[in-house]
């Protein structure tokens, strides 16, 4: 999969849209956020298993790992305790799905990364 030439614009409406949305555990969560993103930037829906954690399922979906600090805009980064699935904002924050919306945090709380496009 590669990125769209509008995956910015797409990446942005999304988070738009999403801004105050709360988690839902069966309708809107980290998962579905970062398959939500993914969509956005590449415009197509990535194949993956559900696996035994949040890492391997993640894996599944055949991205390659990049280290946190190395993720760009519209990347899928991993924070743990608890685990949750987040989007790359800019060069130092991520997006993770919050009771109440998106809540914003450091990208230096993240342990993996994953380059999509």
């Amino acid at each position: 999969m590669t990125r769209r030439p509008d995956w910015a614009v797409r990446l942005a409406a999304l988070l738009s849209a999403v801004e105050t949305r709360p988690f839902d555990a069966h309708r809107w969560n980290c998962g579905r956020f970062a398959l939500a993103a993914v969509e956005a930037v590449t415009g197509e829906r990535p194949a993956f298993r559900v696996q035994p954690d949040l890492a391997a399922s993640a894996d599944s979906a055949g991205f390659p790992r990049v280290p946190p600090l190395r993720a760009r805009m519209g990347d899928i980064v991993l924070a743990p305790d608890p685990d949750r699935l987040g989007v790359v904002l800019d060069a130092g924050r991520v997006a993770f799905v919050g009771p109440r919306g998106l809540v914003r945090a450091p990208i230096t709380l993240c342990t993996t990364a994953w380059r999509i496009g």
